[in-house]
């Protein structure tokens, strides 16, 4: 079965978590912190109500398949096909009130990241690809993504959620980047990501991913024409360091700096 068949599915993932988030969204909800230590990693129960929600489909649906979510850990992940769900990629502007968070829904086939779907519920939009193609639906109607053509750094968007989310290695190479670009802006976590595939941010560098926090997003800003791999060139699906670029030219000259 080809990953495109999924698409109707991934669909009905994403209405169902919607249903699951939005009651909990701009309410008095508490937030816990799953780390340890001085780290705030924060978990609502509307993340892990949406995740539920969507692993109790995927097990009616697909019961041969595996799953990787973010609250309830992995499931049969050497099967063929996996599912990785991060129920609210960006937490942190969840509970602040903001509208820069995403629902992402990630499908492998043996490891490699073949389909994926940003879905943020208050907005009511959708970004999803499946490595050739890109597209979205929302409020103002369905379009094909592209990403913009970038020729250099010095004509590049660049985002990151944040500097501090940089190890004391990770950060100079970071800043190296970003001293080279036009304008940077912190703070969208997936959201930035599918700004690259829509053509209005040209680069995103960010470290310290899961597989859940980019999965989803490779195949849509792929299909819409960019590039996505970790700071050696390397497939990201496993998480750590990633830089996104919507024109290889300025992906190449990133990694340039970042492996220096």
């Amino acid at each position: 079965m080809a990953a495109v068949d999924f698409s109707a599915f991934m669909d009905e993932l994403a209405t169902v978590s919607g249903r699951a988030i939005l009651p909990f969204f701009r309410t008095a909800l508490m937030a816990e912190n799953k780390a340890l230590g001085d780290r705030f990693d924060p978990v609502t129960e509307a993340d892990r109500a949406a995740e539920a929600a969507m692993r109790q489909l995927i097990r009616r649906q697909f019961p041969q398949h595996g799953i990787c979510g973010e609250e309830f850990g992995d499931e049969r992940t050497d099967a063929d096909y996996v599912w990785v769900l991060d129920p609210i990629d960006g937490t942190r502007a969840f509970i602040s009130g903001l509208p820069l968070w995403g629902t992402l829904i990630g499908l492998t086939h043996r490891s490699a990241p073949v389909y994926g779907l940003m879905h943020q519920p208050f907005t009511g939009e959708r970004f999803y690809g499946g490595g050739r193609s890109a597209g979205y639906k929302g409020p103002m109607g369905a379009r094909t993504l592209k990403t913009r053509r970038c020729a250099s750094l010095a004509e590049a968007t660049l985002s990151t959620t944040s500097p501090s989310l940089f190890d004391a290695d990770e950060r100079p190479r970071y800043e190296r980047v970003e001293r080279e670009t036009r304008l940077v802006r912190y703070g969208y976590d997936c959201y930035a990501y599918c700004m690259v595939a829509a053509g209005h941010i040209d680069l995103v560098i960010e470290a310290g991913l899961k597989p859940y926090d980019i999965v989803a997003l490779v195949p849509i800003i792929e299909g819409a024409g960019g590039v996505v791999t970790n700071w050696q060139g390397d497939s990201p699906a496993a998480g750590g360091t990633v830089v996104a670029a919507g024109d290889p030219r300025i992906h190449e000259a990133a990694l340039k700096l970042l492996s220096a």
